[in-house]
């Protein structure tokens, strides 16, 4: 055995756990498939609904032998196009479906004659559904403990028409009582329900805690048994392995549990899909190996992965002749030989040469290879295409490392992972965001723009996003607005935790009615009333504000529960009153204008928000009939302040007092003034 290579030159202890492969829904699954593929009538066409298991071998074996998958989308269509001659029936998963997409299945089966579908749902996972539906009531709510995008999921939500939460932990579920209240959160009685491949160890946490703080409500074990024995015992192996593998498929989620399981323990822990991976990954040896396999993995994969370990002593063997046999399509692993900035030469083992050029290592047409490899440096490459003749094969570097970040992508389908990513183009009903050399689709309806908004603003930005759906093919359906949404979230759930009486914010008119006006103050709303807006009464608030203005307001009063905020924008520093005090005084003659006329006196204008009472008998030197025989409205005069009532807030004006004054200083003139004045007057006229 070569030292070089660092590979065991036998193998130590390995266990294959009991309960590996596939489980009896998956089994009762494929077995349909397997009778339908062969008694197959001619022209006839055979498809599944979305993957019927999450494994890519097995799903790329039966498409092979003419079994297609569509999705639900292509429902309608797929129906629509059944015959005579050509014939379609549909299998549905073993993760069930929707009620609406079974309803669309059902109608198709009635209306056309050549189309059929084969439910191969679960059981398991149809118990859940007739536990969801039977228990559904008005002054219920429904709690799942999963995936949120998970297909299983999404079919059991779909069973229960009222309010529905997705945890996919214990702290989730915290949380949200944290951010909403015990009492409010549970006021409804909780139907509590999990995903067949949850984790057992947390349901029985989310368990315990749920019946110490709802004591109404109603929980049902719904974790597969198989699942249950299947995370048993590889948590007990892998407590006593220093190796554990886990075999299956990279998108499945009771494969990615077991190895989540296995790592807790503390064993180091690879997930393969196959042996030559296995092959690949391992380089070192192991005394205890354990191996494991998912609920939708092939007998005949896990026999290979069991053989293989179990012959350690081939193991060198297995891996040079990994190299030998290179076949377009296959993933290597090379060393650099020679370096160039057009192209990397590597030595792939075995006498063959390996060749990348600088395109397919990067699009950076300004990057210098010599800067960024350097002879000796192992790299992992995506073989284009061979010559067996010449003992050179043509590799690419980004096509592997597009399929690794593939899988970072699968994997965030599964943890709900926040990605980032650029918007590089609008397309029909959604744009494309690049992550990692991937291309994500995300719905108009998940981009966070208004119904019928421009997405092309979109094109040219960066954004945070989830992936909520894997589709076959390497497609992916992601939304912006979910992370969004949660931004908002944790935004309100600050704004909330700071609030107190008297805060003052600076925050935008978001919108109005006859009775206030609605403030953003960033992600929350408060509310200005109409008599919070001014000082004197007014009709509407479009008098004082209108919609995007910018405004000061201040917290009068909230209700953190019932998310109510009331806000007030008039101060004493804008208070007419006060304005009107600072400024004048008992005996200062202001100008004032007529703003309505009375029997018994005039109103007159001082100040914006104040007037002031101008008597009947204080308007003329003379006595007069009615005020309207001197004065009209929006005329301005003089006027002397006779007093001010404090305490009312009341104010008496005297244009008489002025005109007696003057009358006065002109009767007190020497007669010699008086003629000159009258003069000048006579020469002005």
């Amino acid at each position: 055995m070569s030292d070089k290579l660092g590979m065991p030159s036998r193998a130590g202890s390995v266990t294959m756990a009991t309960h590996a492969g596939f489980c009896f829904g998956v089994r009762r699954a494929t077995d349909e498939l397997e009778q339908l593929v062969a008694g197959r009538a001619e022209g006839e066409r055979i498809c599944t609904l979305g993957e019927l298991i999450h494994n890519d071998i097995y799903n790329a074996r039966m498409a092979a032998r003419g079994v297609v998958t569509v999705c639900e989308e292509e429902l309608e269509a797929l129906i629509a196009s059944a015959r005579q001659d050509s014939p379609v029936v549909l299998l549905v998963r073993a993760h069930g479906i929707p009620r609406e997409t079974r309803a669309i299945l059902e109608r198709g089966h009635e209306q056309n004659p050549y189309f059929r579908y084969e439910d191969c749902t679960c059981p398991f996972v149809a118990r859940i559904h007739d536990i969801v539906l039977s228990h559904q009531a008005p002054e219920r709510q429904l709690w799942v403990f999963g995936t949120q995008n998970h297909p299983e999921v999404a079919g059991i939500l779909s069973c229960f028409e009222g309010e529905r939460h997705v945890f996919s932990s214990l702290q989730e579920l915290k949380d949200a009582m944290d951010a909403q209240g015990i009492s409010s959160f549970c006021k409804n009685q909780p139907i509590v329900v999990a995903q067949t491949t949850f984790f057992l160890a947390e349901w029985l946490k989310c368990q315990e805690f749920i019946k110490k703080v709802c004591t109404n409500a109603l929980i049902f074990d719904t974790i597969c048994n198989v699942t249950e024995l299947r995370q048993t015992e590889a948590k007990a192996l892998a407590s006593k392995c220093d190796l554990m593998i886990v075999v299956g498929g990279k998108q499945s989620s009771n494969t990615s549990k077991l190895a989540k399981t296995c790592h807790s323990q503390g064993a180091r822990t690879l997930l393969v899909e196959d042996a030559k991976e296995l092959v690949r990954q391992l380089s070192e040896p192991y005394k205890n190996v354990g191996i494991v396999a998912g609920a939708s993995t092939p007998s005949d994969i896990i026999e290979e992965v069991y053989k293989t370990m179990s012959e350690m002593e081939n193991f060198e063997t297995l891996l040079q002749d990994s190299f030998k046999t290179l076949n377009t399509g296959d993933v290597v692993t090379g060393v650099v030989e020679h370096v160039s900035d057009t192209e990397l030469q590597l030595d792939l083992g075995a006498g063959v040469t390996g060749y990348i050029k600088a395109e397919q290592i990067t699009d950076d047409p300004s990057a210098k290879l010599t800067a960024l490899y350097k002879k000796g440096d192992e790299i992992e490459a995506f073989v284009i295409r061979v010559s067996d003749i010449e003992g050179v094969a043509e590799l690419s570097k980004k096509r592997v490392d597009s399929d690794k970040n593939w899988q970072n992508i699968v994997a965030a389908a599964e943890t709900r992972e926040v990605l980032e990513g650029k918007v590089v183009e609008a397309v029909k009903g959604g744009v494309l965001v690049l992550s990692n050399a991937n291309r994500i689709f995300v719905p108009g309806s998940q981009t966070g723009v208004p119904k019928d908004g421009d997405l092309t603003a979109l094109v040219g930005t960066e954004v945070k996003f989830r992936v909520l759906e894997i589709k076959p093919g390497k497609k992916a359906v992601g939304s912006i607005r979910s992370v969004l949404r949660d931004e908002r979230a944790a935004q309100q759930a600050e704004f909330w935790a700071t609030m107190e009486e008297g805060k003052v914010f600076t925050g935008v008119v978001k919108s109005m009615t006859t009775y206030g006006a609605f403030v953003d103050l960033g992600g929350v709303d408060g509310m200005v009333h109409a008599t919070e807006l001014s000082w004197k009464h007014i009709k509407s608030p479009a008098e004082v504000v209108a919609i995007g203005d910018v405004i000061t307001v201040f917290v009068k009063s909230f209700d953190a529960e019932k998310k109510r905020i009331s806000l007030g924008y008039k101060t004493e520093a804008t208070n007419p009153w006060n304005i009107f005090t600072s400024q004048y005084a008992i005996g200062d003659v202001a100008t004032v204008k007529i703003v309505n006329l009375m029997p018994f006196g005039a109103f007159a204008e001082i100040v914006d928000g104040v007037d002031g009472l101008i008597h009947i008998s204080q308007i003329a030197q003379t006595r007069i009939a009615k005020p309207a025989d001197v004065l009209e409205v929006g005329q301005t005069v003089d006027a002397r302040i006779l007093d001010i009532d404090y305490d009312k807030q009341k104010v008496s004006l005297s244009i008489r007092a002025l005109l007696d004054e003057a009358q006065a200083e002109a009767e007190a003139m020497p007669e010699e003034v008086v003629e000159q004045a009258a003069e000048e007057a006579v020469v002005e006229e």
